[in-house]
C-alpha cells in the first residue's frame, strides 16, 4: 500500500502544484474549468511548456474553452500548440492529476486560481481532495481519464450537440 493524503485549501497548491514541476514522462490533467493560473509567479501556461521541452507528454482534458487570460498566455507558448494533447469533453466534471503514472490528485479543485489555492484565505474556494500512490487508487484513475481520452462515451452521448470536436 501507499501512500494516501488528505489535501484540502491552500495545501492544493503547496503540495499538489509542486509536483507537476517534478513530472518526468507523463502529465496527465483532468478539469471541469481552467482559467488563468501561476506557480511561483510565473503562468501555469510556462510550467507546461517547461515540461514539453523536456520531453513530458502532457494531456488535458476540459470541460468547456479557457478564459481570456489563459488563451493570451498559451499564445506566449507556442511548444503548447502541437506539444500538449487537448481534448475538450463538455461532460468532464472530475479533477484527476496523474503524474508519471505513478501518483494522483483526486479532488474537487478544478486548475484555478482559486480552485488551486493560490488566492488569499478570503477568496479562495474551499476544496478537498487525496493525493495518493495507492496502486488501486492510480490504475482506476488512469483508466477512467483513459477511457474518456480515447472517446469511449462519444459515441452514446447525450451531450454530444454540445460537443465541439466529438472524439469518436
Amino acid at each position: 500500500m501507499g501512500f494516501i493524503k488528505y489535501i484540502a485549501n491552500e495545501k492544493h497548491y503547496k503540495e499538489v502544484l509542486s509536483l507537476i514541476d517534478k513530472a518526468k514522462h507523463t502529465l496527465w490533467i483532468g478539469t471541469a474549468d481552467i482559467k488563468d493560473l501561476y506557480m511561483n509567479d510565473k503562468p501555469f501556461l510556462a510550467t507546461l511548456a517547461s515540461l514539453l521541452k523536456k520531453g513530458v507528454e502532457i494531456r488535458l482534458i476540459h470541460a468547456k474553452e479557457p478564459g481570456t487570460a489563459w488563451r493570451e498566455d498559451h499564445e506566449k507558448y507556442p511548444i503548447l500548440y502541437d506539444g500538449m494533447e487537448r481534448v475538450l469533453c463538455p461532460r468532464v466534471h472530475f479533477k484527476l492529476i496523474i503524474i508519471d503514472n505513478s501518483v494522483v490528485y483526486i479532488g474537487s479543485a478544478n486548475l484555478t486560481g482559486a480552485g488551486m489555492g493560490m488566492k488569499s484565505p478570503r477568496k479562495r474556494n474551499f476544496e478537498a481532495g487525496i493525493l495518493t500512490d495507492d496502486p488501486e487508487m492510480l490504475e482506476e484513475a488512469i483508466n477512467h481519464f483513459d477511457s474518456v481520452w480515447i472517446g469511449n462515451f462519444c459515441k452514446e452521448c447525450g451531450r454530444r450537440a454540445y460537443c465541439a470536436d466529438p472524439i469518436k
